[in-house]
């Protein structure tokens, strides 16, 4: 084991698991990790932007990795298989959302970082060279899938995937608005158009235009911050994905949507405020949505691998992670940085 203390912000490296103890119970899977993505949550909860902060903290949501043992009662998963584990590591595995696989909604959802599990320990998540953790919360990733590549899905994946399905965003011929193209806007935009839908970014950079349309596919570009090529796309739109953090008006971009259309939030600005008619008069539909259930988690890695959809990414080694929350911070990432953990002690 190593452990390894990161920065002024209470980040720990270490060799690691869900509980304070490292045992590989009945219907756990334990797996070495090989890659971690960095999502905004660690730039958040490294920094204590939320206030709930326990220290020291490892950080890290979306987690790839080969499994090294399971417990007695595991069918489905065995030693080399690889594998992720996302945002969160336990549930009452009970309750009505449980039940219907919507286990992110569960008023007992552990993070997988920074939460406190049953027994009372402290989760630590995926900058770290193991893990151990209940079955359900596992998924197989297909074989030929990069790992690389899977670790950005076990969140920015699946926090777009799950909205879309819930909506009915699968539909050819329709239009779709992606607004941000940071990490999980590129990932918006890859499904949207594996769903045959006409896809639309918007961005206040113009900077990010050749990314959208050349390197992403995006049949349309449009810069927020001019009011006439927003204007040329009222009513245009059948749904929007939001993607974007930082405080922004919602009303200009409801006025893009269809009659019946209907626009996501994925993200937490520190505030919304929306004029009654831009939802009434057009019927339109404005709501929230935060990462997936099991069942759907699943169901999105399968679907990437089949159609080849991979994120992209930027490989960085440990000894970087300060800079790359850093360059997090300033948007500076095309499109995830994804840590190499299994080479960063090479």
């Amino acid at each position: 084991m190593r452990t390894v203390m990161l920065g002024q912000h209470g980040i720990l490296l270490e060799s690691c698991h869900r509980t304070n103890s490292s045992a590989v119970r009945s219907d756990d899977v334990s797996l070495r990790i090989t890659h971690c993505g960095v999502c905004y949550a660690d730039v958040a909860w490294t920094r204590n932007m939320l206030h709930n902060s326990m220290y020291p903290l490892v950080p890290g949501h979306e987690i790839a990795g080969v499994v090294t043992e399971v417990g007695s009662e595991v069918k489905i998963f065995k030693v080399g298989d690889h594998v992720g584990v996302g945002t969160y590591v336990n549930s009452c595995q009970d309750c009505e959302n449980c039940n219907g696989f919507l286990e992110n909604h569960c008023s007992k959802n552990v993070f997988t970082f920074n939460g406190v599990d049953a027994d009372g320990s402290v989760t630590k998540g995926g900058y770290s060279s193991h893990i151990v953790v209940h079955q359900r919360y596992c998924f197989k990733i297909p074989d030929g899938y990069p790992l690389a590549k899977a670790a950005p899905l076990l969140c920015a994946g699946i926090t777009v995937y799950t909205p879309m399905m819930r909506h009915n965003m699968k539909q050819p011929g329709k239009s779709l608005g992606v607004i941000g193209l940071g990490g999980l806007g590129h990932m918006a935009v890859k499904f949207g158009k594996a769903f045959g839908l006409k896809v639309t970014v918007f961005s206040t950079s113009e900077s990010k235009r050749e990314e959208a349309t050349s390197l992403l596919g995006a049949h349309n570009f449009v810069l927020s911050s001019d009011e006439n090529q927003m204007e040329t796309l009222k009513g245009s739109l059948h749904f929007i994905l939001d993607t974007t953090s930082a405080d922004h008006p919602l009303d200009p971009y409801l006025s893009l949507l269809k009659v019946g259309g209907v626009m996501v939030l994925l993200s937490f600005p520190s505030e919304i405020k929306v004029h009654p008619a831009n939802l009434n008069l057009g019927a339109r539909c404005l709501s929230g949505s935060v990462t997936g259930g099991t069942k759907d988690t699943q169901e999105m890695i399968n679907f990437c691998a089949a159609n080849k959809i991979y994120p992209e990414i930027e490989m960085i080694k440990i000894n970087y992670i300060n800079e790359a929350l850093q360059r997090l911070i300033g948007r500076d990432v095309r499109f995830r940085f994804v840590i190499d953990i299994e080479n960063s002690f090479k």
